[in-house]
Order: C-alpha cells, then sequence, then structure tokens
C-alpha cells in the first residue's frame, strides 16, 4: 500500500515538473515575441530586475520579463554557452520562420499561375533578405559576433527539404501540424519511389492507376490533420491534378486564368480527374466506355464554371493552329471572333497550298509563283480581318523586250545586225551574254531585242559599214 501511494506521488511530481518545463519554453518565446515587437526587432539595452544566486538556483530564477536579461540569468548560471547558443536561435529561427510563413507572398502562395509572376519573385527576395537581415542582427545582439560558427557547426540540418508552408492559410498552421504535414509528405515519397524501384526490379511497368492509389492514400492522411480550407489550399498548391492543370493552362498561353476560376476548375475537375486515373491505361472496352462517359463530364461541368464564351476559348485554344491565329489577332485586342476568322484564312490558304503541290502540270517557277499568289491572298484577307488597311498589290515586273533570232549569212557581222535591226551594240550583247560578237560566222543565231524605234536602214552586205 505505502509503494502504491509513493508511486502516485512520484508520478504528480514527474507530471508537474513537466507542465512547469512546458510553460517555461512558451514563456520563452513569447518574452521574445515581446522583444522584436516593442523594440522594432532589435532589442536594446535594458536592466534586468531579477537577481540571480548560485546557491538557490532554479528555473524560475532565470526567466527574466526581458530576453537578453534571460541570456544573460542563462550565462551568470553557468550554462554552457553551447547550450545557450541553441536555446537562443532555435527560439529566434522559430519567430522569424513563422514571420517568412504569414509576411511574405511568395509565387508558389500563386498557384493559379502556371509560370511565377516576376513581380512577386522580386518583392519576396527582398523581403526575404529584409527578415534575414534582422534575424542575423537580432541573433549578434543576443550571442555576440561569433554566434554563426557554433550555429552552423552544431545545429542539425534536414537531410532532405521539405514543403514550403506560407501564406495566410498554410503558414499560419500550428508548428506541430506543419511538423506533421512534412512527415506525410516524406512518406508519400517514399511510398511512391518504392512502388516505381519494385516495379523497375521485377520489370513490370509502373500502374498509373496504382500511383492514384497512393496519392489518395496521401490525401486521406492529409484530410486527418488539415481543416477542408486548410487540405484545398494544399491540393492547389501541391497535388498532381493542380500541377497538371497549370501545365495545361500554360500550353495554352492565351487563356490566363484568374485565381477563382483556377480554384473553380480545380473543384470541378478534380473529383473526375481523380476517376479517370484509377482507370489507368486500361483498353477494354468497359474502361474505356467509363473514360468516354468521364471526360464528357468534364467538359460539362467546366463549361459550367467558365460560362460559354471563357469555354469556347479554352477548348479552341487546344487547337495549335489556332493558337497562331489567336497570337495574330493580338494586335486587335485578342478577340474570338477575329482568331477565328483568322483561323479560317489559315486553313483556307494551306489547303490552297497543298493542292498547288499537287498540281503537276505547273513549272517550278509557275508553282514559286502560285503560292506566292496565296500567300498575298492570306495577308490581304488577315488584315481586312483586323481592320488593317489591304497592302496594294506588288508592282507587276517588267515584260522583258519582245526578241527574235537572226541566222546570220556570209558577210553579216556586229555592225551590221546593228544597223539592220536598230539597236546598239550593247544591247545585243546584253541580249547574248554568251557569245563572242567580235567573231561570228555564218549560221550563228543571234538574239536580237527588236527596238521600238524605226530601224536605221542597212547597206548592202559587201559594202563598207
Amino acid at each position: 500500500m505505502r509503494q502504491r501511494v509513493l508511486l502516485i506521488v512520484l508520478l504528480v511530481g514527474n507530471l508537474a515538473l513537466a507542465i512547469g518545463w512546458i510553460v517555461s519554453s512558451h514563456r520563452g518565446n513569447a518574452r521574445l515575441q515581446e522583444v522584436l515587437t516593442s523594440s522594432g526587432n532589435i532589442p536594446g539595452q535594458s536592466k534586468t530586475n531579477v537577481v540571480v544566486r548560485r546557491q538557490f538556483f532554479s528555473w524560475q530564477q532565470v526567466e527574466s520579463d526581458d530576453y537578453p536579461n534571460y541570456v544573460a540569468n542563462l550565462r551568470e548560471i553557468g550554462c554552457p554557452e553551447q547550450t545557450v547558443r541553441d536555446i537562443i536561435v532555435a527560439d529566434v529561427n522559430a519567430v522569424y520562420a513563422r514571420k517568412r510563413a504569414s509576411d511574405i507572398v511568395t509565387s508558389d502562395q500563386q498557384w493559379w499561375r502556371s509560370e511565377p509572376d516576376s513581380n512577386v519573385v522580386l518583392v519576396a527576395t527582398a523581403k526575404l533578405r529584409e527578415l534575414e537581415d534582422e534575424r542575423r542582427a537580432l541573433l549578434t545582439r543576443l550571442l555576440g559576433t561569433n554566434w554563426e560558427t557554433g550555429d552552423q557547426i552544431n545545429l542539425p540540418r534536414p537531410s532532405r527539404p521539405g514543403i514550403i508552408l506560407d501564406g495566410p492559410v498554410l503558414g499560419s498552421l500550428p508548428n506541430d501540424v506543419k511538423q506533421v504535414v512534412q512527415e506525410i509528405n516524406i512518406r508519400a515519397q517514399d511510398r511512391t519511389q518504392a512502388y516505381i524501384d519494385a516495379q523497375q526490379r521485377a520489370g513490370k511497368p509502373v500502374s498509373e492507376a496504382e500511383l492514384a492509389r497512393l496519392r489518395q492514400q496521401t490525401r486521406i492522411e492529409l484530410a486527418g490533420v488539415l481543416a477542408p480550407a486548410q487540405l484545398e489550399e494544399f491540393l492547389l498548391r501541391y497535388s498532381q491534378n493542380a500541377i497538371s492543370l497549370r501545365t495545361e493552362l500554360g500550353q495554352l498561353k492565351f487563356f490566363n486564368a484568374t485565381p477563382d476560376e483556377f480554384r473553380a476548375m480545380f473543384r470541378a475537375m478534380d473529383p473526375i480527374t481523380q476517376q479517370l486515373d484509377l482507370l489507368g491505361d486500361a483498353k477494354d472496352a468497359q474502361t474505356m466506355s467509363q473514360r468516354a462517359a468521364l471526360q464528357a463530364q468534364a467538359d460539362s461541368v467546366l463549361k459550367n464554371v467558365l460560362g460559354a464564351d471563357r469555354y469556347e476559348l479554352y477548348r479552341r485554344l487546344h487547337e495549335p493552329g489556332f493558337r497562331d491565329a489567336f497570337a495574330q489577332a493580338q494586335g486587335a485586342g485578342g478577340t474570338l471572333e477575329a482568331a477565328s476568322t483568322i483561323y479560317q484564312i489559315n486553313q483556307a490558304t494551306a489547303e490552297e497550298q497543298a493542292r498547288l503541290k499537287a498540281y503537276t502540270n505547273l513549272t517550278a517557277q509557275q508553282l514559286a509563283v502560285e503560292m506566292k499568289r496565296a500567300e498575298l491572298e492570306q495577308l490581304k484577307a488577315t488584315a481586312a480581318a483586323l481592320g488593317q488597311q489591304v497592302p496594294p498589290d506588288p508592282e507587276p515586273p517588267p515584260k522583258p523586250a519582245p526578241a527574235k533570232t537572226h541566222v546570220l549569212s556570209r558577210g553579216e557581222n556586229l555592225q551590221f545586225l546593228s544597223r539592220l535591226y536598230g539597236v546598239n551594240p550593247d544591247q545585243l550583247r546584253a541580249a547574248n551574254p554568251n557569245m563572242n560578237l567580235d567573231n561570228l560566222r555564218a549560221g550563228d543565231q543571234v538574239t536580237v531585242p527588236i527596238n521600238i524605234l524605226p530601224p536605221v536602214p542597212a547597206l548592202p552586205p559587201g559594202l563598207p559599214q
């Protein structure tokens, strides 16, 4: 009986000590936060009202209402310097981790964007640098200039980077919840990698359906520690379905979903996509029918959440040719109507050019002329669709001068031909670049450009020219 009473007393005593230690820890962080709030993040000098007596040491005496005195009292009682450093660095790091998670808007928080906003990145980088400077200045003030060496050597570092839990929703999670979420994420990565490795060792393909089941398991674990709004924020940032949606919208280039649109699309598509993923790569008739029904359902819900006009743009932008037409229409405000017209013009031009290439009765020169004519018609139609001035027809090339072939008789030469046809010798040379007109013989064929001026009467052959 006495042993039982003694055991109860010991348990009660240990429980009281544990509660006291927890309260003491929370008070330490509260004091640090008070110092940051009251002194602009850099604590100043203050006088201590606590008298520490070594012979009557207790942790309650070490605690002080201002954090610098707390540090001084730790040293006063002979606490090892490394222990002091670890305690203070941990407290300061915890405070600034909360600041980074709650005060900074990072590109990761903009889950609706397929590419980071450069302005957000610049602002976040500057704010992170500012907070880091504050953290280092505070630690220097509390621990001295050599605190960083001990921190780098003695504090443990994570073996792998975790996910970023910041912003107004995830950033405000309690530290213990954040730790659980990080552990769930690590377990999920390990499960997935273990499955992939096992399939590779067995020489088997990776099943998309099995990967989908593993992702569902992770969601169930997360739902056990996160509220619905927190879970949705996590999924919008890190789920495979959200990543796929961002990738798809990024490829469309011109859709530019708003945050509300992206959230609505994700909410509508996420349960359907999960079902599609669970079907895997099966090709049997039943699975193909289920997949088609789910895809039709997805199209219907997307049209409902986006509205008719936005859904039509979303649908049409999946065609590469239409994306090119929409890019051309950007100068006219990027209207769907203008893009549709230009798309039709481009399609008709491509068909005409294909027809010309298939028509074998055209020479290479004739084909080139007809292709250029088709391009010109395309430019004129596109300009009209955009409300621009139609380019004028190009000046036709000058017609070649009419010419005839003269077969030389005995005694005829360059001067004779010049006088006979009323053209000067240079014109004859230009019309016959590959002939030596200074050494003509009977039977040579000379191209003679016909001059529009009346010819000078030629003298009979054999007379002086």
